[in-house]
């Protein structure tokens, strides 16, 4: 690691100053960030078309990694947004004084350091670091070497930022897109206190398997909608193909369809929108049987079950009632989000309390699991797992807290 110890050092004590940076600073920088980022978008896509030059168009990571002029000036809303948010540092939680006088407060700090693992998603780039400063923590990112153009010219705008409000550059550092600085920021005990990786189900295995630091899982999602025998079939039919085309790329789209069997002779009007958008659809025995011949239908095997597609491609799974529905998504899911359609009351209920995902819904799409839709700004994830944080991640879960205890002379007998 001593290639990049310098680095860790420069970040963890570059850090130190910025928890004393008043509100008004904070949201001073990011407003020129906006502003700046806006400016160029030129140059911002002339890197990214570097990046995209190297990937085919038919790569599900294309997607994300695209950024556009519309893209750029909503990066710049995002970041504004955050910036009207409050601070969410020094908030007094909890609040004692003790028989022996001691005066106790437990109060919100940042985390400290926190490094990034990202994939093909620039974006990322700008989120991380409007959250990481708002919330007073250093960063260390690490991104993919599909977007390395772009990353190290977003990188370039921030610092240009920090040098303008005379902040510290070495607070907030992108590292090579190499496997030696991936190994080196996963061993980065002592200076990086967690590491958030961004990106497919591969990436967080990887992460999780061989870091040193601790880890808070984001970002893979393999998600499912029920559309129960109580369902309105005309509310399931928009919910899925917004669930499944809005955005295909990112971790809240619709991977499989879980239909209950007395639908299945409604399923070809169900999935003709997603047909007619260029879905593949998987089918199992029971969906295929029931649905139309098409070039873009084709029979289910098990590998379909249990994907993140990423992209143009639906899997259908027959049930026979609530309970195999239940099963299924329990087998297959990685926690993140899962919806139902039904009216029946009491059904919703048992699918809202049984399911176990970060966001669970009723009559409504996944595409909705994002911290801008939550009302929580940019987010630095969605959170799979289940200690410290769950869900989109934003400004409070990259906090920690401290107690700050006054006395007047008192010891411990």
């Amino acid at each position: 690691m001593t290639e990049y110890q310098h680095i860790f050092e420069g970040v963890k004590k570059g850090a130190r100053k910025l928890t004393g940076l008043s509100n008004e600073k904070v949201n001073q920088v990011l407003h020129n960030l906006a502003i700046l980022a806006v400016e160029n978008t030129y140059f911002l896509l002339e890197e990214n078309q570097k990046d995209l030059d190297r990937m085919e168009q038919d790569n599900p990571m294309y997607d994300r990694l695209l950024l556009t002029e519309d893209r750029i000036q909503n990066i710049a809303g995002e970041i504004i947004q955050v910036s009207a948010l409050p601070s969410p540092l020094h908030h007094v939680l909890e609040s004692k004084t003790l028989e022996n006088g001691l005066s106790l407060e437990k109060t919100t700090v940042p985390l400290g350091v926190i490094g990034i693992i990202y994939e093909a998603r620039p974006n990322v780039t700008f989120d991380v670091f409007t959250l990481a400063l708002k919330s007073g923590n250093g960063l260390v990112l690490k991104g993919g070497s599909d977007a390395d153009f772009s990353n190290r010219a977003i990188m370039s705008l921030i610092h240009q930022v920090l040098e303008l409000n005379e902040l510290p550059t070495s607070a907030f550092q992108l590292l090579p897109a190499d496997r030696a600085a991936t190994k080196a920021l996963l061993e980065a005990v002592g200076f990086v206190d967690v590491i958030i990786p961004r990106g497919s189900q591969g990436l967080i295995n990887f992460v999780r398997e061989n870091a040193k630091v601790p880890v808070i899982e984001t970002g893979a999602g393999i998600v499912h909608t029920y559309v129960d025998e109580s369902a309105d079939l005309e509310k399931a039919k928009q919910i899925i193909f917004n669930a499944k085309t809005r955005r295909p790329s990112v971790c809240n789209s619709l991977d499989c369809l879980v239909i209950h069997e007395s639908h299945l002779s409604a399923l070809n009007d169900l999935i003709q929108p997603m047909l007619e958008s260029k879905v593949q659809v998987y089918a199992d025995e029971k969906a295929y049987e029931a649905l139309n011949s098409s070039e873009l239908i084709s029979k289910a095997d098990e590998s379909h079950f249990g994907t993140e597609f990423l992209g143009l491609k639906l899997a259908i799974k027959t049930v026979a009632n609530l309970d195999e529905a239940l099963d299924h998504i329990e087998a297959y899911s990685s926690k993140h989000s899962e919806a139902i359609v039904a009216e029946n009351q009491e059904t919703i209920n048992r699918f809202l309390l049984e399911v176990d995902a970060a966001a669970v819904y009723a009559n409504a799409s996944t595409a909705f699991t994002d911290g801008a839709q939550f009302g929580l700004g940019a987010e630095i994830g969605i959170s799979t797992q289940k200690f410290h944080a769950r869900g989109p991640m934003a400004l409070k879960e990259l906090c920690s807290y401290k107690w700050i205890v006054r006395g007047n002379g008192q010891v411990r007998s």
